[in-house]
């Protein structure tokens, strides 16, 4: 089988009882993917042929590559050899099936076991100090903004209430499981319910 361009398409090019024939690679089980890149180098190979470029020239030598790379795949899913005709300079290659890795190397490098990193200690002392100034900062700020603006209107600071903890909800959620900032969460939670817990207090 040999792989060609032609119209801007690939084309495999084999015999049979009736002669030489050019298939679409989509109508073989080679896999759209392979299929898809074989239409693409082709399309790429034709403009490089159209615009004259020396077969010496850079995107000549990008062409012959990609093709010789693509002939490598065909025959590695085929189990047979493929050559490779060149559409800029019309040089022909064969290309072989990669041999493949012998099945008790593999199974050896399957079978090695990758230590698995111990996890680093959980920092109790300075995470939960964090958790601790980050809670009283936000009880004191949360509880003075109410109290201000329930003096005005207790609708006003309910409504205030909700915008802030809305406002600070995503950050929360995205910060609770990332090592840093998820002390930070637990002290914004936490400074929100105690304020709560005030200013209810504040209303008995």
């Amino acid at each position: 089988m040999e792989l060609r361009v032609r119209d801007g398409r690939a084309v495999l090019a084999g015999e049979d009882e009736t002669g030489e024939r050019e298939v679409d690679p989509h109508t073989l089980p080679l896999g759209a993917d392979l299929a898809e890149a074989l239409h693409e180098w082709a399309k790429v190979a034709d403009a490089v042929v159209r615009s004259e470029t020396p077969a010496d020239g850079v995107a000549s030598a990008l062409v012959m590559r990609r093709g010789k790379q693509l002939a490598g795949r065909l025959a590695a899913v085929m189990n047979a050899p493929v050559r490779y005709l060149d559409p800029v300079s019309g040089e022909r290659v064969s290309v072989e099936a990669p041999e493949e890795e012998p099945r008790a190397e593999v199974e050896a490098e399957a079978s090695v076991e990758v230590p698995e990193e111990e996890p680093e200690p959980t920092p109790w002392g300075t995470g939960l100090t964090v958790s601790f100034i980050t809670a009283a900062i936000v009880t004191v700020t949360v509880v003075s903004l109410s109290l201000g603006l329930g003096e005005t209107s207790r609708w006003l600071a309910l409504v205030a209430n909700v915008l802030v903890v809305g406002g600070l909800a995503p950050s929360v959620w995205l910060g609770r499981k990332v090592p840093v900032w998820r002390w930070v969460s637990y002290g914004v939670v936490t400074g929100v319910l105690v304020a709560w817990v005030v200013l209810i207090l504040t209303l008995l």
